[in-house]
């Protein structure tokens, strides 16, 4: 999948993929590698809150799902096409309008069509949400 980079703003330098509507309407969220390490992010806004007025729990778990795509970028192969096979996620703590949202996480293994991953996503730099998944890579049609 093509990645695009953002070209101003806060996150001027960081890729993002347009072509998920779904990944647009929760986030937008952005990726990029520092000193080779994958690096997630995006800044929370009034539309990810719940009623409470903290992060909700969806746009977590939507930002960890696109984490597990940013952290094993450099392992989908040609395609760079892939779905989650499976996800599992822990609450830690929550965040608010305007909070840097982060994740980072590493590769457990990649076989040869399965990878799978391990994060944490952190909330001004305090440990937010636990997750786990595994994304089978595919085949450009």
């Amino acid at each position: 999948m093509n990645a695009h980079t953002v070209e101003s703003g806060e996150f001027a330098g960081w890729h993002y993929w347009p072509t998920d509507p779904f990944e647009q309407a929760a986030g937008p969220f952005f990726y990029r590698h520092v000193d080779g390490e994958a690096v997630c992010a995006f800044r929370v806004q009034k539309k990810q809150l719940n009623g409470m007025g903290i992060i909700h729990g969806g746009c977590l778990m939507s930002f960890a799902d696109f984490a597990l795509f940013g952290i094993a970028h450099e392992e989908m192969g040609p395609s760079g096409y892939g779905v989650t096979v499976a996800f599992t996620s822990e609450f830690l703590g929550g965040a608010r309008e305007g909070d840097y949202m982060e994740a980072r996480g590493e590769v457990l293994r990649a076989g040869g069509s399965l990878i799978f991953v391990r994060g944490v996503v952190t909330a001004e730099g305090k440990p937010c949400l636990n997750f786990s998944g595994t994304i089978k890579r595919l085949r450009e049609r």
